[in-house]
């Protein structure tokens, strides 16, 4: 499997991406800018499609077939729709709920088996969640790793549920309440380009 090993806050420097979006709490004081050097349309689209896979976690293969998934929906723009898609990925909304401090660490709780989606055992961070699903903490990682739980709600307490999201922290759950809609995705994408880069 595929795995992006470069050091974070250097990519986000060349990326242009606040580390906040991918839930780590730290800044960089090193500055990362090419003085001088003027970006051409296609490296402005490809930047944009580089920062979309870095930030939900996601290598080429999976985001080109997520792509052509976004262009065949009846509904909505292709843009929005693949943002859409992203958002509703198994270890996005993981993270989303605040049940992982960041979306490595959400990834990680879905491959070990921690997660059920209407009382089935899912994991596979890929997985699509639906509207009206129900996720959930299972018992056994509740009781096997109750205290790394209680870590992460301490660091992720403070953190705002999107409002198409409903989050029970205590009981470690939460539901999809409705598809998100572009204005609640507050990630510094713009996917225009992204579409323009696959059209060529």
């Amino acid at each position: 499997m595929a795995r992006d090993m470069s050091p974070v806050l250097k990519k986000c420097r060349s990326l242009g991406i606040e580390p906040q979006y991918l839930g780590i709490d730290k800044k960089s004081n090193r500055n990362f800018a090419r003085a001088g050097k003027k970006v051409s349309e296609y490296g402005l689209q490809l930047k944009e499609k580089q920062k979309a896979k870095f930030i939900y976690g996601v290598t080429e293969k999976p985001f080109r077939n997520m792509f052509a998934k976004a262009e065949k929906m009846r509904t909505g723009t292709a843009g929005e729709n693949l943002m859409t898609l992203l958002e509703l990925r198994l270890d996005n909304i993981i993270f989303r709920l605040g049940l992982a401090r960041t979306r490595k660490e959400a990834r990680q709780v879905v491959d070990h088996k921690c997660v059920r989606i209407n009382g089935k055992c899912v994991n596979i961070p890929s997985y699509t969640v639906k509207v009206g699903d129900v996720i959930t903490v299972t018992d056994k990682a509740k009781n096997k790793a109750g205290q790394r739980f209680k870590d992460i709600l301490e660091v992720t307490g403070g953190r705002a549920v999107p409002a198409w999201l409903e989050a029970d922290k205590e009981n470690l759950c939460g539901t999809v309440k409705e598809l998100p809609t572009r204005e609640q995705i507050d990630v510094p994408v713009n996917e225009m380009l992204i579409v323009e880069l696959y059209s060529k």
